[in-house]
């Protein structure tokens, strides 16, 4: 048994777990490993928003021209794609795309290709609606959780390995106890999200300027693998609490201090679905998500449910990653969104 928190990011705690010494986890679970090369990722989020099946084929021939993009020098090292609908009848093709280190995505975002086709007049006026939401967590702001040990998703994809069974996990708070940063600061928000460019209710071009410590998660469930008890465990007992919990907090989480919150299905390059899935919720720190997490009724079904299957899991492979990032390292930019997409639904309800 190993400490979630990789050697060579330890230090002297000022801060404690939320367990002693003598925990022992209830079953087997591992994080993504990296060497001390690794000092930040990027994750990268770029939606096409769109209404209507006359729309559709435009927005699946924006989201391969961003897909194109990312082979130009400098693209990610790992991508993948998503669709949901969301609350208010808009369907969204998003590309997710991570890279292992800020040097290389900044070269990449301002080569002249990929420059020229966001800021080009045509993303204002071809009836389709564009975002960028960027996070770029230091090695120390982010941490993972897996329940296998084979081809990591997300920002797995772009470490260097897999860990040992690791001891914080299972208990309340060990998310927190996951983060090397978790050892020195409480990773508390402290300012507000403020537009910076646009109008959110008119629409156009929005940016928005974020601030220290948002929480993104990203948990994620895989059955394309699951023989057919484990695709029944999974389609008939997790999926309907965990849809229920994630419409709520989409629906209802602002005044909980969840900012965004979207559950998606992955797709191949024509739209169609894959069988994989995961939530992407954004939070104003991570203070808040765990204060729903280990209270609200909405996250106790879906933990209840999880640990009545987990010791007994097989090919049905469930993962999340979280972290938090600097206001300086997050990038959330709109176009011709509507006004209740992502970090628009938070400045227009203040």
């Amino acid at each position: 048994m190993e400490s979630a928190i990789d050697k060579h990011l330890q230090c002297p705690r000022s801060l404690s777990r939320r367990v002693d010494d003598s925990y022992q986890p209830p079953f087997p679970m591992w994080v993504a490993r990296a060497d001390e090369t690794l000092k930040q990722v990027v994750m990268a989020y770029f939606g096409v928003q769109f209404k209507g099946e006359e729309n559709r084929t435009a927005a699946l021939t924006a989201m391969n021209s961003i897909i194109d993009s990312l082979g130009f020098s400098d693209g990610p090292l790992n991508f993948d794609l998503t669709h949901h609908e969301d609350n208010q009848g808009y369907e969204n093709f998003m590309i997710v795309g991570y890279w292992r280190d800020r040097a290389g995505y900044d070269r990449w975002l301002n080569s002249e290709q990929v420059k020229t086709w966001w800021n080009s007049p045509d993303r204002l006026s071809d009836g389709l609606g564009f975002f960028r939401e960027i996070i770029a967590p230091r090695a120390e702001q982010f941490e993972t959780l897996y329940a296998f040990k084979e081809q990591l998703p997300g920002v797995g994809g772009v470490m260097d390995g897999i860990s040992g069974e690791v001891e914080e996990h299972g208990y309340w708070g060990s998310m927190r106890d996951r983060f090397p940063l978790s050892q020195t600061d409480r990773m508390m928000a402290t300012e507000d999200l403020e537009v910076i460019f646009g109008d959110p209710i008119k629409g156009g071009r929005v940016v928005i300027k974020g601030h220290d410590n948002i929480a993104l998660i990203r948990s994620g469930q895989d059955w394309a693998e699951a023989e057919a008890d484990e695709r029944s465990l999974y389609l008939d007992e997790i999926l309907p609490t965990l849809q229920s919990g994630m419409d709520f907090l989409r629906d209802e989480g602002l005044p909980l201090g969840c900012y965004s919150n979207r559950f998606v299905r992955n797709i191949d390059r024509e739209g169609n679905f894959l069988d994989m899935s995961y939530n992407i919720g954004h939070w104003r720190s991570l203070d808040k998500l765990e204060r729903w997490a280990e209270s609200h009724p909405s996250h106790l079904r879906i933990f209840t449910t999880f640990f009545k299957v987990a010791a007994g899991l097989s090919k049905l492979r469930l993962y999340h990653e979280v972290s938090v990032s600097d206001g300086e390292s997050q990038c959330f930019e709109y176009i011709n969104c509507h006004p209740k997409t992502g970090m628009l639904a938070v400045v227009t309800a203040s």
